[in-house]
């Protein structure tokens, strides 16, 4: 078992506790049969401190066990999930403190009660394996989860966004374009930016991006099929990780397989710059006053600003994501983003992010969402306009949500457009606005008749709506959930 070796004193001391509880020794009973104190045998326990050969050697013939099996690594079956743990990247890679964890305070946690701790954490891995949560899927939602903590904003990457401009004489009102941002990339830090060969290398055909570093240069290789928004894009997030000074980093954000929770990290700081420099915050936050102001829903304003920022939908819902809540307050949100092949009655949710609280929808298993959501019918629309051999530009439809079993109420905003390099695949992205009432009075045009509003739920299988002209899958789990409060009835009228 491949343990990190800040993880040894703790093994030691999980170990030790573990055996001197099976002997039935107390910690002063070890201590006299030992030699050694009762708060030295405590750190060790609690994995401060590993003790030297003869130490150990006085423990081991205390509890009697021979010496290789108490230094040995290997710990108890009941003990295995902690074992699984240490043995794990995640201790060590994921940066506790993001989360405002001390490590320290964790692995006295784990020694303090580490039977309670073991069942916990085995649950936690039972769960990861049924949902077949790899490590990479673990430091996604982990990401997620640092995001959300912080309201998605980070204003030393804002400050740091605005120095870069400041220092490349960039105007208040002007736009950054793809020529100006590789002009960048080429003259000050020596890039060449080249097309990926799809004949040669053909494996890399829907890979947008792949950067290559090394002591030959820097080299920036783009898909052929990418368009000047998402090559703007591209060269802001590089710049991302060369004016921020990110070593740790993902050659493409195709290879999901991040070896560390740092890559991640560093990917996300990086597009969160690109998104600054791009979308000024200067020229955002009153060009989205003017929008809540209007008495009217113009989706057409919308469309105009994201072609006007040189950006994509989903660039600018994220922005969107990041301001709301400093500038509006505006602090129950939710972003999504939906795939679905031209033809195929499937919806991937394939992101997600929540602000101050856990709304719907969210990623649910082996379920099929609510096909009145806007996010969803707003693929239909644009499948529809494809088939019709329409020329597809950017969508965008709003809906007042109200969920039938909570009542909560939001309003979604979804854009949808074809995907590039990908054939045949579009893309809707929502921001979703919980509609508490200091919210209602900051959108004018809320009680516009032309916004339409619909009752919806999370899933086919868990709704109650009978009558509906939409669902596709028949409410089992709401169904079971009946039958068992039928059940729990009649045992109370049988039993007293």
């Amino acid at each position: 078992m491949a343990i990190n070796t800040d993880n040894v004193r703790l093994v030691f001391g999980l170990k030790l506790k573990q055996l001197r509880l099976d002997k039935g020794l107390s910690l002063s009973e070890l201590s006299a049969k030992s030699g050694l104190s009762i708060s030295y045998i405590n750190e060790i326990e609690k994995g401060k401190k590993y003790p030297k050969s003869d130490k150990i050697l006085a423990l081991a013939r205390a509890i009697d066990v021979d010496y290789d099996t108490l230094v040995s690594l290997k710990l108890s079956k009941r003990l295995e999930p902690i074992s699984d743990l240490l043995s794990s990247n995640i201790l060590t890679e994921l940066p506790l403190e993001l989360f405002g964890i001390d490590p320290a305070n964790l692995l006295e946690i784990l020694s303090d009660a580490p039977m309670k701790i073991s069942a916990f954490v085995g649950t936690l891995i039972e769960i990861a394996r049924n949902y077949n949560m790899s490590i990479e899927k673990f430091y996604f939602s982990a990401l997620r989860t640092y995001q959300e903590m912080h309201d998605n904003y980070f204003e030393d990457i804002e400050l740091e966004a605005e120095h870069f401009l400041t220092e490349h004489n960039v105007e208040p009102e002007k736009l950054l374009d793809e020529n100006f941002l590789a002009g960048v990339l080429k003259t000050k830090f020596n890039y060449k930016i080249e097309q990926i060969n799809e004949r040669t290398n053909p494996e890399f055909s829907t890979v947008r991006s792949l950067t290559i570093n090394n002591i030959l240069g820097n080299r920036l290789l783009l898909n052929a099929h990418l368009s000047s928004v998402q090559r703007a894009f591209i060269y802001g997030r590089e710049l991302g990780y060369l004016y921020l000074g990110l070593k740790n980093r993902l050659q493409t954000t195709a290879l999901v397989e991040a070896e560390t929770f740092e890559q991640l990290l560093n990917n996300f700081k990086a597009s969160y710059f690109a998104s600054a420099i791009i979308i000024k915050r200067s020229l955002l936050v009153p060009a989205i006053t003017d929008v809540f102001a209007q008495k009217t829903w113009q989706p057409d304003q919308l469309i105009r600003l994201i072609h006007h920022f040189n950006t994509t939908p989903e660039s600018f819902c994220y922005r969107l994501s990041n301001i709301l809540p400093r500038y509006f307050g505006i602090n129950q949100i939710f972003f999504s983003r939906f795939n679905n092949f031209v033809g195929q009655n499937v919806f991937d949710m394939t992101k997600e992010m929540h602000i101050s609280r856990k709304h719907y929808p969210h990623t649910v298993r082996d379920e099929h969402y609510c096909r009145r959501w806007v996010a969803l019918t707003i693929l239909n629309d644009l499948a529809d306009k494809i088939n019709s051999k329409e020329q597809p530009q950017v969508l965008c439809k709003a809906q007042k949500s109200t969920y039938v079993d909570t009542q909560d109420e939001y309003l979604v905003i979804s854009f949808a457009q074809q995907m590039s390099p990908t054939p045949n695949l579009n893309v809707s992205v929502s921001m979703g606005i919980y509609l508490d009432e200091p919210t209602r009075e900051k959108l004018a045009f809320l009680d516009d008749p032309s916004l339409p509003s619909r009752e919806v739920n999370q899933t086919c299988e868990r709704c109650s709506l009978y009558d509906c002209r939409e669902r596709i899958a028949a409410p089992i789990i709401l169904q079971k959930k009946f039958k068992n409060e039928a059940l729990r009835k009649a045992l109370k009228k049988i039993i007293p």
